[in-house]
């Protein structure tokens, strides 16, 4: 027998506050994270206020209490994302999507361009690239490799680069 639910009350702004709170608490997140968290939450349930919801207004107060920190977010991503192999590009574009706003992902692109050599080398060691292959590989071979390592957001000159040595050859070029 199905059993029927009733119907959720509208969301109040006492509710709207929890709800960022328990969010806040569960997750690292971004302010734009935050509020199109809260602003679906409000779409599903309702709004029960005379004025419009606030939800930036409930967002940015997050952050001023310094529950939500667009710069640390940002820093912890990138250095994640980096650690996985990705480059330059896939963490801008991870950063965008996440709501991070441009001053705060500008903050961070001098660490990522720093550590894109070790990010494009931990790529290609985890999926056997260049110095890291058993064997040589032939050119249709190499053009999905330079495909991958540009997916993974590294540079073509970087990926070429990477792509073009042998295997086995000295990978610490970063000297």
């Amino acid at each position: 027998m199905a059993r029927h639910r009733s119907p959720l009350a509208p969301l109040t702004p006492s509710d709207l506050e929890r709800f960022a709170l328990r969010y806040v608490e569960r997750f690292a997140t971004t302010r734009g994270r935050l509020g199109d968290y809260l602003r679906r939450k409000v779409r599903e349930r309702g709004w029960d206020g005379d004025a419009p919801p606030d939800v930036e207004g409930v967002a940015q107060r997050m952050a001023d209490r310094g529950y939500v920190d667009d710069r640390l977010y940002a820093e912890a991503k990138a250095g994640a994302m980096g650690r996985r192999g990705l480059g330059a590009r896939r963490v801008a574009e991870a950063l965008r999507h996440a709501g991070v706003e441009d001053a705060d992902a500008a903050a961070v692109a001098p660490a990522v361009e720093a550590d894109a050599e070790a990010a494009a080398l931990t790529f290609a060691r985890r999926r056997r690239i260049g110095p890291f292959a058993l064997e040589a590989g032939d050119r249709a071979q190499r053009q999905k490799q330079l495909a991958a390592m540009l997916r993974a957001g590294h540079s073509m000159t970087l990926s070429r680069r990477i792509v073009a040595m042998a295997p086995g050859e000295d990978a610490d070029f970063a000297a």
